[in-house]
């Protein structure tokens, strides 16, 4: 589906078949595009490229469509991946993490720290972190397949 290219968001590079390959939800779901481009909410003088998806509801583009800073596409892809390695090893723990050390990891970006760490306030994590793990576990295929891509990109980029 055509991505549109007249509203606040101006898309630069597109994938305008998402709703092809969108996970478990492939031909399924109303995420029809994703865009990388000039953020919607550029002031004058300050362009922040940003991501969006595209969602549309079968008749018109839809207002839930979510827009991200490329930073935060780029935190999300960390966040998933140190996950991801966290449940390696998870299964040590008896409740999947150590409720004394919840902490995961600690990544440092921007001269200062990402504390990576399971989310005890939650009242029902002991039920949602095993919730978590059986769906990685399920989706690893699909997961994997994204993590490969990415590792190439990043190899082919030098980094």
């Amino acid at each position: 589906m055509e991505i549109p290219t007249n509203l606040k968001h101006k898309p630069v590079i597109v994938v305008e078949d998402y709703d092809k390959v969108d996970g478990r939800n492939a031909l399924n779901t109303d995420a029809k595009g994703l865009s990388l481009g000039l953020a919607q909410w550029n002031d004058r003088g300050k362009v922040d490229i940003s991501g969006k998806v595209w969602r549309h509801t079968g008749e018109k583009w839809s207002r839930q469509s979510e827009e991200l800073p490329i930073t935060r596409i780029l935190d999300l892809a960390i966040l998933a991946a140190q996950g991801s390695l966290y449940f390696q090893d998870a299964y040590r723990y008896e409740k999947f993490y150590d409720p004394e050390n919840p902490v995961v990891d600690i990544i440092g970006l921007q001269g200062n720290r990402m504390t990576v760490e399971v989310d005890t306030k939650n009242p029902k994590i002991d039920e949602d972190i095993i919730l978590y793990y059986d769906t990685l576990q399920k989706d690893g295929e699909l997961i994997g397949e994204r993590f490969r891509i990415l590792k190439r990109l990043l190899d082919e980029l030098g980094y």
